[in-house]
């Protein structure tokens, strides 16, 4: 049986999944960098936990990790703008504009969080990144009718969620 602990099962699980990881944070930080941090770390955390992990739940595994680190650096950066000069502040230039921008993130970012998934991760690497479906179907080792079928469910969904997408 497989082992996450084993060199080359994890080398594998790296070469698989630390591509996709870093375009979907990437997608939500909008920095390279943080992008780069985040699936890294999430691969340390992923060896740390290796004898707990089944190769299998590997993937979800580091999908959380990298993404609860988001959060977490998403919820630093909203308390240092909290504290932070408002004659210094973009937002004291035009208020408004950053309020629906910020809304507009918001309800985008919820959206996308509320996908299952496999849906999310079809979206963004089509929309985002632009991989045909094709190379999706490739990258998830399903059918491209399946992710014809994961892209059409998460439009629908998106359109539900928000007006004007």
């Amino acid at each position: 049986m497989d082992n996450v602990c084993d060199d080359q099962v994890y080398s594998k699980l790296f070469r698989a999944h630390s591509r996709t990881v870093f375009n979907y944070i990437y997608y939500k930080f909008g920095n390279e960098e943080k992008a780069h941090d985040a699936v890294q770390e999430a691969f340390v955390k992923l060896w740390e936990n290796c004898a707990k992990v089944a190769p299998e739940k590997a993937k979800a595994f580091v999908y959380t990790v990298a993404n609860n680190l988001y959060l977490n650096v998403l919820k630093a950066e909203k308390v240092r703008l909290k504290y932070q000069d408002p004659k210094t502040s973009i937002t004291a230039q035009n208020p408004h504009y950053l309020m629906e921008e910020q809304e507009f993130k918001d309800k985008l970012e919820a959206a996308l969080a509320a996908l299952p998934e496999n849906q999310r991760t079809t979206f963004l690497l089509n929309r985002i990144d632009g991989k045909k479906y094709t190379e999706i179907a490739e990258l998830e080792g399903v059918s491209v009718k399946a992710i014809e079928k994961r892209m059409h469910l998460a439009l629908q969904a998106l359109r539900k969620q928000i007006d004007g997408i």
